[in-house]
């Protein structure tokens, strides 16, 4: 007797660095050109190996222009906002304001483990496994596994989720 075959997908918080560092260019080209940024000082930094970036300015406001401007290209190139984590907001120097945010790509313990209770809460034939950085859901019932993913994407939760090797 054939056993039925078994479907999976994984949920994970991965980002595209590429994309992010093409956002991040864009956006500096931008704010580069805008006539609202001429003569004051401007600037994003991307640090890869620290998964941060830093945007400078001469005042809240203009951080927080920059900073739309970053979200509207990340948005563009199907980024996340939840990929950005505001971790502080400081004086810096020349009388300019500075504002740090670290890059969510992973999909934190409390987290994993809230995304699990919500599954087994929806009382589907599925299962829910953490491997690690991401959780692998299994079900033999394809309709199954497509309603986790609508209900996960429906909470509101800190990592931005991604769903991949859906078989």
């Amino acid at each position: 007797m054939a056993k039925a075959k078994e479907h999976h997908f994984d949920i994970s918080a991965k980002l595209d660095m590429q994309e992010m560092k093409n956002a991040i260019i864009q956006s500096q080209k931008e704010v580069e050109n805008r006539y609202d940024f001429k003569g004051i000082t401007k600037d994003i930094v991307f640090n890869e190996a620290a998964k941060s970036v830093v945007l400078v300015s001469a005042s809240d406001n203009k951080v927080e222009a920059i900073y739309d401007v970053l979200i509207s290209k990340m948005n563009k190139r199907g980024i996340s906002i939840n990929s950005l984590e505001e971790i502080k907001k400081e004086d810096a120097s020349g009388g300019t304001r500075k504002y740090t945010y670290k890059i969510v790509d992973s999909i934190e313990k409390d987290e994993a483990k809230t995304i699990q209770t919500e599954i087994k809460n929806l009382k589907l034939k599925v299962t829910a496994v953490n491997q690690g950085d991401e959780i692998r859901v299994t079900g033999k019932n394809l309709d199954d596994l497509q309603a986790v993913m609508r209900h996960l994407k429906s909470l509101e939760l800190k990592a931005p989720l991604v769903f991949d090797n859906f078989r």
